[in-house]
């Protein structure tokens, strides 16, 4: 009988549920602590045995060292802080950059290199969004960027983990 682990992005908390049968390894439970509340599957800690090889082709951040890559992100989490994000001054925002196209190395586009430099130089950022895409456009400097913004976000607290094991068959509807 398999324990999985879900994690409520909502509350910041990992849950163990007991499944009895298989037929509910696909199976995506509603969270404890409240209905609306979004649930994610997540790989046990203890469950992974070895280094297993993961898909790295479309993350800028792959092969870069966990403890360089953890005070990377706390360095970035103190900029992120600074940051005026109604009226960003485009030096700070281009510092902000930099040190994270310093960390994608040869994986940064020619664009975001070029947008980070007249940042620096202290051009308006909103003419530079125009020129080069929103950040919702998907373009590749901005998925990136996005990307980072998103690890620093999950990087500013540990998840809180629920110390009861569930019935996993109480919590999924069919």
């Amino acid at each position: 009988m398999p324990i999985y682990e879900f994690y409520c992005p909502d509350n910041n908390k990992l849950y163990s549920f007991l499944a009895r049968s298989l037929s509910m390894k696909d199976k995506l439970p509603r969270c404890p602590d409240g209905e609306g509340l979004r649930m994610e599957r997540r790989v046990s800690r203890f469950a992974v045995i070895g280094k297993a090889k993961e898909d790295t082709a479309d993350d800028p951040f792959a092969g870069i060292d966990e403890s360089k890559m953890d005070a990377f992100m706390a360095e970035m989490e103190r900029d992120m802080g600074g940051l005026d994000e109604e009226n960003p001054d485009p030096r700070q925002l281009g510092h902000f950059m930099r040190k994270m196209t310093d960390v994608m190395g040869d994986k940064t586009p020619p664009e975001l290199r070029e947008m980070v430099r007249r940042l620096e130089a202290g051009e308006d950022p909103e003419k530079l969004e125009e020129q080069f895409g929103g950040m919702d456009e998907g373009e590749a400097g901005d998925a990136m960027f996005s990307q980072l913004v998103a690890r620093v976000k999950a990087s500013r607290k540990e998840p809180v983990r629920d110390p009861k094991l569930y019935e996993m068959r109480d919590f999924v509807t069919d």
